[in-house]
């Protein structure tokens, strides 16, 4: 931290700048009022700044928790929030002490892509009561209130409040496409704030906020209403941890040699969950869009993301007053404003046209997103990627019919090939062997009919559970029936191993199993010497006799 503290200093106050609109819209779309976001974003922010993996996280309260937040509040009041925060911080601590951070490189992109991109609509349509300037319509679907917001603006049109946030939608995204650097966030609160007292506009302010945080208390928490508020703080608990770590990769993708301790970064978020409610503050996250700021504003350590919580906090104490009179209007501008600005445009097309089922795993976690919840939306995500990975791995998987000289050195060949035609059929089996592809594959060996013995090349097969093994045992089995020898090449111990495990040990005893491919075919060949289909050194054996050369005869 003593290294660029100029740097830091400066991106801090940036930092914050940016951070103070989007903390008291938040605050206010969470049902738990502006001051809710400021303490959030004063008491996380500093805890998870000093505490959290990464030296250049921002977090506070966010639009996704938000969109999590509202069905909690409608259903069990400003307590039970408070109370989810509690238990979702215990949460984010037992998932640091698991070592559960590494988890996060298994959620694809489209699932992530899906996620931002339903989080955007969601938080854009809970602004639309306050852009309408209604009160807010009870309930907790998002969809339900927007269009009950609509009906009551169409009873009774607010076309100062319209004007308004569409005013700063306007020149946060015109300015900062022209001047980037610009915190145009809080120069449009500024101006709306002004035009709202000078004018004067008939729209209503944020109200009155303490002048300062309260002190700490528990007098919120209910402990009989601890069982039926865990279902909400894991989805809380799995949301920040799940943005927090997201948040923490963007930030060491805009720099060079950074890394953050996902483990860390949990534990850091736990604590900031834990200490934030005490101060009636909302759960928070790792927040990408001030995280960004930070980084392109020269944040170098955690003294940056610390300097943005201490200024938080001397406007909370200082300028409480004057922070009271900001329109509603204009934070759910800003907010309308940083929702179309998560919404990456080249990302989504890039999904899109990347693969079919890239693109179907977006679309299905956007709408799951915007129709459900957050945490089942990415459960959703994740199994319909999880289903179509797998479909994909399976047709990778082929079963091809090769000829059976081909199999031996080039000076047998030749002589080989004849005798052996319409008595040998080998199959090259690639790609994986399991459960979701091994029907398929082995379905056309069971109806193999123009062949006494059957050689199986197994060396290109990467891998084999115990589907597979099961699958292979009942078509072997089926063969035998009919009087054709089964022999394996290229087993390797892994494989062994899961056809020993369930049971087919058949395959892998003495004269059924070869290392090599010509080895098995010379077996074959002796196979059908003894038993008299081809004509040869060895007697003909009775039909009770063993049916299959030991290694020795196959050599011979």
């Amino acid at each position: 931290m003593g290294r660029t503290p100029r740097r830091d200093l400066l991106a801090g106050l940036t930092v914050a700048v940016v951070a103070l609109p989007l903390a008291l819209g938040f605050g206010v779309s969470s049902g738990l009022g502006a001051e809710a976001g400021l303490a959030t974003a004063v008491v996380a922010g500093a805890l998870a700044a000093i505490f959290g993996g990464s030296r250049l996280q921002v977090s506070g309260p966010t639009g996704a928790m938000t969109v999590v937040l509202v069905p909690i509040v409608a259903r069990y009041g400003p307590g039970g929030v408070l109370t989810v925060g509690l238990l979702a911080g215990v949460l984010l601590i037992a998932l640091a002490v698991a070592r559960a951070g590494r988890f996060l490189q298994y959620v694809p992109a489209p699932v992530v892509e899906g996620f931002t991109l339903g989080i955007a609509c969601v938080i854009a349509l809970q602004q639309v009561p306050n852009a309408l300037g209604v009160a807010k319509p009870e309930g907790d679907k998002v969809l339900a209130v927007t269009w009950r917001a609509v009906e009551e603006f169409v009873r009774q049109p607010h076309w100062t409040a319209v004007g308004l946030a569409l005013a700063v939608v306007v020149l946060m995204l015109a300015g900062a496409r022209r001047w980037p650097g610009v915190p145009f966030s809080i120069v449009a609160v500024v101006v709306a704030t002004l035009a709202a007292q000078l004018l004067p506009l008939d729209v209503a302010p944020i109200g009155d906020l303490p002048a300062g945080l309260p002190a700490p208390s528990l007098a919120f928490l209910d402990p009989a209403a601890l069982g039926s508020l865990l279902a909400p703080a894991v989805a809380v608990a799995a949301l920040a941890a799940l943005e927090s770590l997201l948040s923490a990769s963007v930030a060491d993708g805009m720099t060079v040699g950074r890394r953050h301790d996902p483990d860390r970064e949990l534990f850091g978020q736990g604590l900031a969950n834990l200490a934030a409610p005490l101060f009636g503050g909302v759960p928070a996250t790792g927040a990408i869009a001030r995280t960004a700021v930070n980084v392109r504003t020269g944040g170098r350590s955690r003294l940056a993301a610390l300097t943005h919580a201490v200024v938080l906090a001397v406007i909370v104490f200082a300028a409480a007053p004057l922070v009271s009179r900001i329109p509603l209007a204009a934070l759910a501008g800003v907010l309308l404003a940083t929702a179309v600005r998560m919404v990456e445009v080249g990302s989504l097309r890039a999904m899109a046209r990347a693969t079919r089922s890239d693109a179907v795993v977006l679309v299905v976690t956007a709408v799951a997103t915007l129709a459900l919840d957050l945490v089942y939306a990415v459960v959703i995500g994740l199994v319909v990627a999880g289903a179509l990975a797998l479909r994909a791995v399976a047709r990778q998987s082929r079963m091809e019919r090769v000829s059976a000289a081909a199999q031996l050195p080039g000076e047998d060949r030749a002589e080989s090939h004849e005798p052996l035609a319409g008595h040998l059929a080998v199959y090259r089996l690639d790609g994986p062997l399991f459960f979701a592809g091994a029907h398929r594959l082995l379905l056309e060996l069971s109806e193999v009919a123009d062949a006494r013995v059957v050689v199986l090349r197994m060396s290109r097969v990467t891998t084999m559970d115990a589907t597979g093994a099961l699958v292979l045992k009942d078509a072997v089995a089926g063969l035998d029936r009919r009087g054709i020898a089964v022999l394996t090449a290229g087993l390797r111990p892994g494989q062994r191993q899961v056809l020993h495990s369930v049971g087919a040990s058949e395959l892998l005893r003495e004269g059924r199993a070869y290392a090599t491919a010509p080895e098995a075919v010379a077996g074959a060949r002796a196979h059908l010497e003894r038993t008299g289909v081809l004509p040869g050194p060895a007697a003909p054996v009775p039909p009770d006799a063993p049916a299959l050369a030991t290694p020795e005869e196959a050599a011979r």
